[in-house]
Protein backbone atom coordinates (compact mmCIF):
# COMPACT_ATOMS: atom_id res chain seq x y z
CA UNK A 1 0.00 0.00 0.00
CA UNK A 2 2.46 2.83 1.21
CA UNK A 3 1.75 6.85 1.15
CA UNK A 4 0.08 7.93 -1.80
CA UNK A 5 1.79 10.29 -3.45
CA UNK A 6 0.61 9.70 -7.21
CA UNK A 7 -0.81 13.13 -7.68
CA UNK A 8 1.55 15.36 -6.70
CA UNK A 9 4.70 13.54 -7.54
CA UNK A 10 6.85 14.92 -10.70
CA UNK A 11 7.62 11.88 -12.35
CA UNK A 12 9.34 11.09 -15.75
CA UNK A 13 9.17 8.36 -18.17
CA UNK A 14 12.22 5.93 -19.48
CA UNK A 15 13.07 3.00 -21.39
CA UNK A 16 14.39 0.12 -19.65
CA UNK A 17 17.07 0.76 -21.70
CA UNK A 18 17.81 4.06 -20.40
CA UNK A 19 18.59 2.27 -17.24
CA UNK A 20 21.36 0.40 -18.54
CA UNK A 21 24.39 -0.02 -16.57
CA UNK A 22 22.62 0.79 -13.21
CA UNK A 23 22.59 -1.21 -10.14
CA UNK A 24 19.11 -0.84 -8.69
CA UNK A 25 18.00 -2.15 -5.44
CA UNK A 26 14.29 -4.02 -5.54
CA UNK A 27 11.79 -3.84 -2.93
CA UNK A 28 11.69 -7.89 -2.98
CA UNK A 29 8.30 -8.56 -1.43
CA UNK A 30 6.41 -5.51 -3.03
CA UNK A 31 7.61 -7.09 -6.41
CA UNK A 32 6.72 -10.61 -5.35
CA UNK A 33 3.35 -9.29 -4.63
CA UNK A 34 3.03 -7.68 -7.94
CA UNK A 35 3.85 -11.14 -9.81
CA UNK A 36 1.04 -13.26 -7.56
CA UNK A 37 -1.45 -10.58 -8.30
CA UNK A 38 -0.97 -9.82 -11.79
CA UNK A 39 0.32 -13.26 -13.41
CA UNK A 40 -2.98 -15.08 -12.96
CA UNK A 41 -5.54 -16.29 -15.70
CA UNK A 42 -7.84 -13.14 -16.24
CA UNK A 43 -11.38 -14.80 -15.90
CA UNK A 44 -10.64 -17.21 -13.02
CA UNK A 45 -8.34 -15.28 -10.96
CA UNK A 46 -6.45 -18.32 -10.85
CA UNK A 47 -2.52 -18.22 -9.77
CA UNK A 48 0.04 -20.01 -12.07
CA UNK A 49 0.67 -23.23 -10.19
CA UNK A 50 3.25 -26.39 -11.07
CA UNK A 51 1.89 -30.26 -10.84
CA UNK A 52 1.66 -30.37 -7.57
CA UNK A 53 -0.76 -27.73 -7.39
CA UNK A 54 2.22 -25.40 -5.41
CA UNK A 55 1.44 -21.53 -6.98
CA UNK A 56 4.70 -20.82 -9.06
CA UNK A 57 3.42 -16.63 -10.74
CA UNK A 58 5.85 -15.57 -8.18
CA UNK A 59 8.49 -17.59 -9.51
CA UNK A 60 7.26 -16.82 -13.01
CA UNK A 61 7.61 -13.25 -12.53
CA UNK A 62 11.11 -13.04 -11.02
CA UNK A 63 12.69 -15.59 -13.48
CA UNK A 64 11.35 -13.66 -16.71
CA UNK A 65 10.80 -10.38 -15.76
CA UNK A 66 14.03 -10.04 -13.99
CA UNK A 67 15.96 -11.72 -16.83
CA UNK A 68 14.53 -8.97 -18.88
CA UNK A 69 16.14 -6.52 -16.84
CA UNK A 70 19.43 -8.16 -16.76
CA UNK A 71 19.03 -8.26 -20.60
CA UNK A 72 18.57 -4.40 -20.59
CA UNK A 73 21.89 -4.25 -18.73
CA UNK A 74 20.71 -3.45 -15.40
CA UNK A 75 21.79 -5.03 -12.01
CA UNK A 76 19.17 -5.99 -9.99
CA UNK A 77 19.62 -6.55 -6.41
CA UNK A 78 16.36 -8.36 -4.22
CA UNK A 79 15.95 -6.57 -0.84
CA UNK A 80 13.64 -8.35 1.52
CA UNK A 81 11.85 -7.24 4.53
CA UNK A 82 12.34 -8.19 8.18
CA UNK A 83 10.62 -7.46 11.38
CA UNK A 84 8.13 -5.03 10.90
CA UNK A 85 8.49 -2.10 13.47
CA UNK A 86 6.01 -2.98 16.79
CA UNK A 87 3.36 0.09 15.33
CA UNK A 88 2.54 -2.11 11.98
CA UNK A 89 0.61 -4.59 13.68
CA UNK A 90 -2.80 -3.08 13.47
CA UNK A 91 -1.93 -2.42 9.43
CA UNK A 92 -0.65 -6.07 9.51
CA UNK A 93 -4.03 -7.59 11.28
CA UNK A 94 -6.59 -5.14 9.08
CA UNK A 95 -4.34 -6.52 5.87
CA UNK A 96 -5.24 -10.06 6.82
CA UNK A 97 -9.13 -9.51 7.28
CA UNK A 98 -9.30 -7.30 3.94
CA UNK A 99 -7.28 -10.74 2.35
CA UNK A 100 -9.72 -13.24 3.87
CA UNK A 101 -12.95 -11.20 2.83
CA UNK A 102 -11.59 -11.11 -0.79
CA UNK A 103 -10.92 -14.90 -0.83
CA UNK A 104 -14.86 -15.04 0.23
CA UNK A 105 -16.00 -12.90 -2.72
CA UNK A 106 -13.47 -14.67 -5.29
CA UNK A 107 -15.31 -17.90 -3.99
CA UNK A 108 -18.27 -16.74 -4.59
CA UNK A 109 -18.12 -14.77 -7.65
CA UNK A 110 -16.54 -18.51 -9.14
CA UNK A 111 -19.75 -20.43 -7.88
CA UNK A 112 -21.97 -17.67 -10.09
CA UNK A 113 -19.71 -17.62 -13.09
CA UNK A 114 -18.52 -13.92 -13.00
CA UNK A 115 -15.05 -12.54 -13.12
CA UNK A 116 -13.12 -12.79 -10.55
CA UNK A 117 -9.76 -11.50 -11.11
CA UNK A 118 -10.21 -8.57 -8.94
CA UNK A 119 -11.15 -10.30 -6.11
CA UNK A 120 -8.46 -12.88 -6.56
CA UNK A 121 -5.93 -10.38 -6.92
CA UNK A 122 -6.98 -8.82 -3.46
CA UNK A 123 -6.51 -11.89 -1.91
CA UNK A 124 -3.06 -12.97 -3.07
CA UNK A 125 -0.56 -13.83 0.13
CA UNK A 126 3.25 -14.42 0.05
CA UNK A 127 3.62 -17.35 2.21
CA UNK A 128 7.26 -17.52 4.55
CA UNK A 129 7.69 -20.75 2.18
CA UNK A 130 7.25 -18.78 -1.31
CA UNK A 131 9.30 -16.25 0.15
CA UNK A 132 12.13 -18.73 0.50
CA UNK A 133 11.73 -19.93 -2.37
CA UNK A 134 11.87 -16.48 -4.22
CA UNK A 135 15.13 -15.94 -2.41
CA UNK A 136 16.70 -19.19 -3.77
CA UNK A 137 15.62 -18.72 -7.23
CA UNK A 138 16.94 -15.03 -7.16
CA UNK A 139 20.53 -16.28 -5.55
CA UNK A 140 20.86 -19.28 -8.57
CA UNK A 141 20.45 -16.11 -11.10
CA UNK A 142 23.47 -14.98 -9.35
CA UNK A 143 22.02 -11.68 -8.16
CA UNK A 144 22.82 -10.23 -4.30
CA UNK A 145 19.63 -11.01 -2.02
CA UNK A 146 19.86 -8.50 1.13
CA UNK A 147 18.10 -9.43 4.14
CA UNK A 148 16.95 -6.44 5.50
CA UNK A 149 16.25 -5.75 9.78
CA UNK A 150 13.41 -3.98 9.14
CA UNK A 151 11.78 -2.11 6.34
CA UNK A 152 12.72 -3.64 2.84
CA UNK A 153 11.94 0.15 1.38
CA UNK A 154 14.01 1.70 4.20
CA UNK A 155 16.94 -0.66 3.75
CA UNK A 156 16.38 0.11 -0.29
CA UNK A 157 16.68 3.87 0.18
CA UNK A 158 19.74 3.45 2.69
CA UNK A 159 22.03 1.68 -0.05
CA UNK A 160 20.56 4.22 -2.48
CA UNK A 161 21.67 7.32 -0.08
CA UNK A 162 25.31 5.38 0.47
CA UNK A 163 25.73 5.36 -3.61
CA UNK A 164 25.90 2.13 -3.35
CA UNK A 165 23.09 1.42 -6.04
CA UNK A 166 21.43 4.13 -8.74
CA UNK A 167 17.99 4.03 -7.18
CA UNK A 168 15.53 1.95 -5.27
CA UNK A 169 12.68 -0.07 -6.74
CA UNK A 170 9.42 -0.08 -6.13
CA UNK A 171 5.46 1.10 -6.59
CA UNK A 172 5.13 2.71 -3.37
CA UNK A 173 6.25 5.83 -2.67
CA UNK A 174 7.96 4.80 0.97
CA UNK A 175 11.20 4.54 -0.44
CA UNK A 176 10.91 8.62 -0.77
CA UNK A 177 10.25 9.18 2.86
CA UNK A 178 13.14 7.15 4.02
CA UNK A 179 15.27 9.47 1.53
CA UNK A 180 15.89 7.46 -1.19
CA UNK A 181 17.52 9.92 -3.85
CA UNK A 182 15.64 7.99 -6.72
CA UNK A 183 12.76 5.76 -6.72
CA UNK A 184 12.18 3.95 -9.92
CA UNK A 185 8.24 2.40 -10.37
CA UNK A 186 7.19 -0.15 -12.81
CA UNK A 187 10.30 -1.76 -13.03
CA UNK A 188 9.07 -4.95 -14.09
CA UNK A 189 5.51 -4.56 -15.16
CA UNK A 190 6.52 -2.54 -18.29
CA UNK A 191 4.18 -3.14 -21.12
CA UNK A 192 0.64 -3.24 -22.54
CA UNK A 193 -1.55 -3.78 -19.21
CA UNK A 194 -5.74 -4.04 -18.87
CA UNK A 195 -7.09 -1.02 -16.41
CA UNK A 196 -9.33 -3.18 -14.05
CA UNK A 197 -12.76 -3.90 -14.92
CA UNK A 198 -12.36 -1.67 -18.24
CA UNK A 199 -11.83 -2.86 -21.65
CA UNK A 200 -9.10 -0.76 -21.77
CA UNK A 201 -5.13 -1.29 -22.39
CA UNK A 202 -2.49 1.61 -21.73
CA UNK A 203 1.17 1.30 -22.12
CA UNK A 204 3.27 1.16 -18.83
CA UNK A 205 6.79 2.44 -19.11
CA UNK A 206 9.77 2.52 -16.14
CA UNK A 207 9.16 6.01 -14.25
CA UNK A 208 12.30 8.14 -12.13
CA UNK A 209 10.98 10.49 -9.65
CA UNK A 210 13.96 12.01 -7.85
CA UNK A 211 13.61 13.31 -3.99
CA UNK A 212 15.45 16.35 -5.00
CA UNK A 213 13.48 17.35 -7.79
CA UNK A 214 10.37 16.62 -5.49
CA UNK A 215 11.25 18.57 -2.97
CA UNK A 216 12.48 21.85 -4.80
CA UNK A 217 9.16 21.39 -6.67
CA UNK A 218 6.90 21.13 -3.59
CA UNK A 219 8.85 23.89 -2.03
CA UNK A 220 9.62 21.61 1.14
CA UNK A 221 12.26 19.40 3.05
CA UNK A 222 12.19 15.91 3.38
CA UNK A 223 10.93 16.41 7.14
CA UNK A 224 7.80 18.10 5.92
CA UNK A 225 7.12 15.09 2.70
CA UNK A 226 7.22 12.62 5.62
CA UNK A 227 4.73 14.72 7.81
CA UNK A 228 2.86 14.95 4.60
CA UNK A 229 2.57 11.09 4.53
CA UNK A 230 1.31 10.94 8.01
CA UNK A 231 -1.37 13.21 6.60
CA UNK A 232 -2.31 11.23 3.75
CA UNK A 233 -1.97 7.56 5.36
CA UNK A 234 0.88 5.09 5.38
CA UNK A 235 1.84 1.94 6.19
CA UNK A 236 1.60 2.71 10.00
CA UNK A 237 -1.30 4.88 9.93
CA UNK A 238 -3.53 3.60 7.17
CA UNK A 239 -6.06 6.30 5.74
CA UNK A 240 -4.45 8.83 7.23
CA UNK A 241 -5.81 12.27 8.78
CA UNK A 242 -9.62 12.40 8.04
CA UNK A 243 -10.31 15.05 5.45
CA UNK A 244 -6.97 15.33 4.36
CA UNK A 245 -5.83 15.00 0.84
CA UNK A 246 -2.19 15.63 -0.45
CA UNK A 247 -3.05 19.13 -1.80
CA UNK A 248 -4.59 19.93 1.63
CA UNK A 249 -0.90 17.88 3.31
CA UNK A 250 0.87 20.56 1.26
CA UNK A 251 -0.80 23.75 2.46
CA UNK A 252 -0.75 22.35 6.23
CA UNK A 253 3.35 21.54 6.26
CA UNK A 254 3.80 25.06 4.23
CA UNK A 255 1.95 26.92 7.17
CA UNK A 256 3.26 24.84 9.93
CA UNK A 257 6.67 25.12 11.05
CA UNK A 258 7.16 21.25 12.63
CA UNK A 259 5.55 18.10 12.85
CA UNK A 260 4.03 19.62 16.71
CA UNK A 261 2.26 22.49 14.66
CA UNK A 262 0.75 20.41 12.61
CA UNK A 263 -1.00 17.99 15.19
CA UNK A 264 -2.64 21.12 17.02
CA UNK A 265 -4.47 21.69 13.27
CA UNK A 266 -5.90 18.20 12.68
CA UNK A 267 -6.79 15.21 14.93
CA UNK A 268 -5.00 12.47 15.22
CA UNK A 269 -7.27 9.35 15.68
CA UNK A 270 -4.36 6.68 15.58
CA UNK A 271 -3.27 4.58 18.24
CA UNK A 272 0.26 5.11 17.04
CA UNK A 273 2.36 8.10 18.01
CA UNK A 274 3.20 10.29 15.42
CA UNK A 275 6.04 11.35 16.83
CA UNK A 276 7.13 7.48 16.75
CA UNK A 277 6.38 7.26 13.18
CA UNK A 278 7.92 10.22 12.38
CA UNK A 279 11.27 9.10 13.52
CA UNK A 280 11.06 5.64 11.94
CA UNK A 281 10.97 7.33 8.63
CA UNK A 282 14.22 9.64 9.44
CA UNK A 283 15.93 6.81 11.06
CA UNK A 284 15.43 3.60 10.31
CA UNK A 285 17.01 0.34 11.51
CA UNK A 286 19.22 -0.90 8.41
CA UNK A 287 22.11 -2.77 8.13
CA UNK A 288 25.84 -2.29 6.33
CA UNK A 289 26.61 -5.33 6.11
CA UNK A 290 25.48 -6.29 3.03
CA UNK A 291 27.44 -7.32 -0.52
CA UNK A 292 26.65 -6.53 -3.62
CA UNK A 293 28.24 -9.32 -6.16
CA UNK A 294 26.27 -10.49 -9.06
CA UNK A 295 27.73 -13.66 -10.42
CA UNK A 296 27.16 -16.16 -13.10
CA UNK A 297 24.10 -18.25 -13.19
CA UNK A 298 23.97 -21.84 -11.62
CA UNK A 299 22.71 -23.47 -14.98
CA UNK A 300 22.03 -26.87 -13.84
CA UNK A 301 20.60 -25.70 -10.53
CA UNK A 302 18.60 -23.42 -12.43
CA UNK A 303 17.17 -25.85 -14.25
CA UNK A 304 16.56 -28.42 -11.30
CA UNK A 305 14.72 -26.03 -9.91
CA UNK A 306 12.13 -24.63 -12.42
CA UNK A 307 11.63 -27.34 -14.73
CA UNK A 308 12.18 -30.72 -12.49
CA UNK A 309 10.86 -29.15 -9.28
CA UNK A 310 8.41 -26.35 -10.71
CA UNK A 311 7.26 -27.75 -14.51
CA UNK A 312 8.62 -25.01 -16.05
CA UNK A 313 9.30 -25.33 -19.73
CA UNK A 314 12.84 -26.75 -20.40
CA UNK A 315 13.69 -25.15 -23.64
CA UNK A 316 12.30 -21.58 -22.49
CA UNK A 317 14.00 -21.74 -18.92
CA UNK A 318 17.55 -22.83 -21.34
CA UNK A 319 17.00 -19.63 -23.36
CA UNK A 320 17.00 -17.41 -20.25
CA UNK A 321 19.40 -18.69 -18.88
CA UNK A 322 21.63 -18.48 -22.43
CA UNK A 323 20.93 -14.77 -22.49
CA UNK A 324 22.10 -14.36 -18.62
CA UNK A 325 25.28 -16.32 -19.52
CA UNK A 326 26.08 -14.14 -22.27
CA UNK A 327 24.72 -10.94 -20.17
CA UNK A 328 27.26 -11.95 -17.60
CA UNK A 329 30.45 -12.43 -19.95
CA UNK A 330 29.59 -9.23 -21.83
CA UNK A 331 29.07 -7.40 -18.45
CA UNK A 332 32.07 -8.57 -16.68
CA UNK A 333 34.20 -7.86 -19.80
CA UNK A 334 33.07 -4.34 -20.06
CA UNK A 335 33.53 -3.66 -16.46
CA UNK A 336 37.20 -4.62 -17.01
CA UNK A 337 37.88 -2.72 -19.69
CA UNK A 338 36.31 0.15 -18.54
CA UNK A 339 38.96 -0.39 -15.52
CA UNK A 340 41.98 -0.64 -17.30
CA UNK A 341 41.54 2.89 -19.28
Amino acid sequence: MGVNLGNIVPKKEVELTELSGKKIAIDALNQIYQFLSIIRDRMTGEPLKDSKGRITSHLSGLFYRTAKLIEAGISPAFVFDGEPPAFKKRTIEKREEMKKEAEKKWKEALEKGEEAITYAQAAAKATDEMIEESKELIKLMGLPVIQAPSEGEAQCAFMAIQGDVFASASQDYDSLLFGSPRLIRNISITGRRKLPRKEVYIEVKPEIIELEKLLLELGIDRKKLVIMGLLIGTDYNPGGVKGIGPKKALELVKKCKNLKEVLKKVEWKFNVDAEEIFEFFLDPPVTKKYKLEWKRPEREKLIKFMVDEHDFSSERVEKVIDNLEKRFVSGRQASLSSWFK
